[in-house]
This record gives structure tokens, sequence and C-alpha cells, in this order.
């Protein structure tokens, strides 16, 4: 049976003849009343108080895993970022190479080409200096034959002019 400071305040122990004072029982039962009403409200005031703390304690648990769960987010996010942009630097890598082949490419084809077109400059040059000396030969030989054999030199001089490229015969007239 629980006993409460009322039930001890109340109590009442019937005298007797040489039994305990009164008056001393009574102020001992008041004391003992106060003392476990007190007890009772700090029993409940700390009570009330665990419930507190419990209650604090629960939502920093739930706020503590929320922060792990995020961080382990952020953690992945960071570690897929990452690999996004390792993956991302080898295609730039990879089309950077591609990139560098396509200009070697077109580089050694003009290479080729200009060594083409220079070839054939070198070849037109060594055409036209014998063309050129052909003619030159010609026009000596007219000059040297006179006045009577330029007419018929002079036809074959006409037909080397016309069998020559334009721009050597514009270097000639």
């Amino acid at each position: 049976m629980k006993i409460t400071p009322l039930d001890v305040g109340n109590h009442r122990f019937p005298s007797r003849w040489r039994g305990y004072d009164p008056r001393e029982v009574e102020i001992f039962l008041e004391m003992v009343s106060q003392e476990m009403d007190e007890l009772i409200q700090e029993n409940r005031f700390l009570t009330e108080d665990l419930k507190k703390k419990s209650s604090e304690l629960s939502d920093y648990k739930e706020k503590e895993q929320i922060l792990k769960e995020t961080m382990i987010t952020a953690q992945r996010v960071s570690d897929d970022m990452k690999n996004n942009m390792v993956k991302e630097a080898q295609v730039i890598v990879a089309q950077a190479e591609l990139e560098h082949d396509s200009i070697i490419r077109r580089a050694q084809d003009r290479v080729i080409t200009l060594q083409d077109e220079i070839q054939a400059l070198k070849d037109d040059r060594v055409r036209f200096r014998e063309e050129l000396r052909s003619l030159l030969r010609t026009y000596l030989a007219l000059l040297e034959s006179g006045e009577k054999g330029a007419v018929v030199q002079d036809d074959e001089a006409d037909t080397n002019l016309r069998i020559m490229p334009a721009r050597v015969r514009k270097a000639v007239e």
C-alpha cells in the first residue's frame, strides 16, 4: 500500500498511558509528511525532466541520423561528381586526340599537295627553260641566217609559241 503525505499527516496514533508524547508524534508526522511531499514533488519534477531530456535525446539522435545520412549522400554526390568529371575529362582528351589526329592528317595532306605543286612548278620551270632555249636557238638561227631564212623560221617560232603554256607565252612576249 502506498502512503501519501496526506496519509502520514492524518494518521493518528491511539493514546496510551505511558505512550509517546502526542505532540512530539504529531510534529514528527508533520515533518515526515512535508519531507514526503517534497520528495514526491522532486520525483515528479525529475520524472518530467527525464521525459523532456529523453525526448531531446531522441530528437538529437534523429538529427544525428539525418546528418549521417546527409553526409553519406553528400559523399556519394561528391564521388559521383568526381567520377563524372573524370569521365568528362577522358572524353575531352579523347576528342582532343581525335582532333589532333585530324589536324595532323590534314597537315600531311596539305604537305603532300604542296609537294606535288612544287614538283609541278619545278617541272614547269624545266619545261619552260627547254622551250625558252629552243625559242632562243630559233631566234639565234634566224639572226644568223639573215632575211631569207627568217620567214621560214618565223613560222617555226610561231608554232613553238602556240604549244607553250599560257604563262610561258606571256613571259616570252
